[in-house]
């Protein structure tokens, strides 16, 4: 069916698509009404929006909401089958090589991370919502699945990868409850700047764990400086034709990163690092070597476990939660953002369900969406989630005839490909902006990468959304209350303190709180007016708050309004209310705030307020001067 979109400003596109576009001039709408695309105009690149240009289409709604197969599939056009095709192709050979080593950091067999790009991407291809999001394990899922099994499985490497199983199953029923009672909105109370420290804790975590292998030594340990100080120790044992090689693989990576982005670099690193090791008596210099994998697919296997016999399993699956939502959605939106569409969250959040399902009953272990591989996915041409449907494919038939050639990969190349990838964990040029910016903020980052690297992953996750709440907290607690001047020569006011050049109005002292003003901060919000009128040089008649910045008053915020106003009375200042909202001034007009300080209706301003009280002060004086005696 041909369809008609109109564009924000006003541009009208056409394709053909099942979902029914309609024009809607009223800006801010909600994400819901402003569906772009998402997933249900998954197969619509011929007329793309362009930046600055965003599609305002009617949400499918019913079962083909949460199954966008039944929206793109019947739209899908022929010419983007050898697209998805070489892209799905091209995200296996990505794929392979990197799930062998992420599976080295969750302590479980190599043919695990495997599994997880089989598995994961080919049920997320019928629940998810983004068009180039890839599926696959991840580097900090796999070390903190790694690090916190370790104290749960006692040495058994089949009770090791039987809770592994069990927390993939329980992300998923994680993921179900969220999307039933619509929590998706909770990723947004996790900062950046946390994950800006956290993620670069993980990644000197996660590359500490890896150096013994660069180095050829044992290495050791639990925490991070533990395990930091037994490699120092080792260093003397180094065995230099391991080294040389791992650095070798490293030096091939990162030109590759460089020179050939978005290209299954590390395929071709490992199948010469297989072919040296085949031809060559390296074997003898002390490699060690991945070793036979088993041929075939994945066996559906419920895991033998419940959640009872296992103590912790529940928030070592909250902490993958946290961190494969937080990082496939932040992936979805900006590969989104660079296709012209948008993915949706809450949607997200039933194909993340619907992959951990899927691996933790075909034997692999938690995954989530990553920005490389999706980011290899998108390069490669990528057009509909089919691209993860012929990745499954290739990489199940490598499982099936090609598992044995991997035979003599050494773990030094899985190192390697460990240590590339985690670089990109450390931004250092954000962390730069944020201590030019906020000293404040980069302190928190800088607790998030503390917490990882003295307390491990799981331990600092949870520090991670505990500082997150703090900070919540104390800033609602603590809202700014700015106290204002004219902007000379308009009726128009601002915050004194950021501009000094506004003019004061004399005898009145003039207060804005920047927040809703709920019990937890009317205290702070007393105190500082308080505090202000203490310090103040001159004798006040009036003063003023202005409500237009605070969307919601609560009871507790009534109240302390009505109390503030009574204490100025003693002193003989009058409070007077201005720029409530409607909500607002239900809740004054209720506490009896009106009869108190006077008419606050919709239609007064802060500056009909200070003409109004200025005009007073005019009256009072001419009163007094006419009863002055002679």
């Amino acid at each position: 069916m041909k369809v008609t979109a109109v564009w924000a400003d006003g541009t009208k596109v056409q394709w053909n698509s099942g979902v029914t576009c309609a024009r809607v001039s009223t800006p801010g709408l909600s994400a819901t009404r402003c569906c772009v695309m998402a997933a249900y105009t998954a197969v619509n690149t011929e007329n793309p929006p362009t930046a600055g240009q965003v599609a305002l289409a009617e949400p499918v709604r019913g079962w083909r909401a949460a199954f966008p197969p039944a929206v793109w599939v019947p739209a899908y056009r022929a010419e983007y089958l050898p697209k998805d095709a070489v892209a799905g192709i091209t995200l296996a050979a990505y794929g392979i090589p990197v799930s062998l080593a992420y599976a080295s950091l969750a302590g479980l067999p190599p043919q695990y991370g495997i599994y997880c790009y089989l598995i994961g991407g080919l049920f997320y291809a019928f629940f998810g919502s983004s068009r180039q999001l890839a599926i696959g394990p991840t580097s900090a899922i796999s070390l903190l699945v790694g690090a916190t099994i370790a104290a749960m499985a006692d040495g058994d490497p089949g009770r090791w990868a039987a809770i592994a199983a069990l927390t993939a199953l329980v992300v998923a029923a994680m993921c179900v409850i969220a999307w039933v009672l619509r929590l998706s909105s909770l990723v947004n109370f996790i900062s950046e700047t946390i994950l800006l420290g956290f993620k670069a804790g993980a990644a000197l975590t996660i590359a500490l764990t890896q150096l013994p292998k660069l180095f050829g030594v044992k290495g050791g340990g639990e925490g991070f400086f533990e395990r930091l100080a037994i490699l120092g120790g080792q260093l003397p044992d180094t065995n230099l034709a391991v080294l040389a090689f791992g650095l070798a693989a490293v030096a091939l990576l990162l030109l590759g990163e460089k020179f050939l982005p978005g290209r299954p670099v590390a395929l071709f690193v490992v199948i010469a690092s297989i072919v040296v090791l085949s031809v060559t008596s390296l074997t003898d210099y002390g490699f060690k070597i991945v070793g036979e994998l088993p041929r075939g697919l994945p066996e559906f296997q419920w895991p033998r476990l419940h959640i009872r016999d296992v103590d912790g399993v529940l928030p070592l699956a909250f902490a993958c939660l946290l961190l494969a939502y937080v990082e496939s959605v932040s992936a979805g939106r900006a590969l989104a953002q660079r296709n012209g569409y948008e993915i949706n969250p809450r949607q997200e959040l039933l194909g993340l369900g619907a992959a951990n399902l899927g691996a933790g009953v075909f034997q692999a272990y938690p995954v989530a969406g990553g920005l490389s591989q999706s980011s290899v996915n998108d390069k490669a041409g990528a057009r509909t989630p089919l691209a993860l449907v012929f990745a499954s494919i290739t990489i199940g038939l490598c499982l099936l005839y090609l598992a044995g050639l991997l035979a003599n990969l050494p773990n030094v190349v899985l190192a390697a490909i460990v240590l590339v990838a985690v670089k990109g964990l450390i931004d250092i040029r954000e962390l730069r902006h944020v201590w030019k910016v906020s000293r404040f903020e980069f302190g928190v980052s800088m607790v998030a990468f503390a917490a990882v690297l003295l307390l491990g992953i799981l331990k600092g996750v949870m520090v991670a959304v505990l500082v997150t709440l703090l900070l919540l907290i104390r800033r609602a607690a603590h809202p700014h209350v700015a106290f204002l001047g004219r902007i000379p020569g308009t009726r128009f006011y601002s915050d004194m303190q950021r501009n000094p050049d506004n003019q004061a109005i004399p005898g009145v002292l003039m207060f804005r709180v920047e927040a809703s003003l709920f019990y937890f901060n009317a205290e702070h919000v007393r105190d500082s007016v308080l505090e202000r009128l203490r310090a103040s040089a001159e004798p006040l008649k009036f003063v003023v708050c202005d409500l237009s910045t605070s969307p919601n008053v609560d009871l507790a915020g009534a109240r302390m309004l009505k109390a503030l106003a009574g204490s100025l009375e003693t002193t003989g200042i009058r409070l007077r209310l201005a720029g409530a909202h409607a909500a607002v001034r239900d809740m004054l007009r209720a506490e009896g705030l009106e009869e108190r300080v006077g008419y606050f209706g919709r239609r007064i301003s802060l500056a009909d307020v200070i003409d109004e009280v200025l005009g007073e002060a005019r009256m009072e004086i001419a009163t007094t001067s006419t009863a002055a005696p002679a």
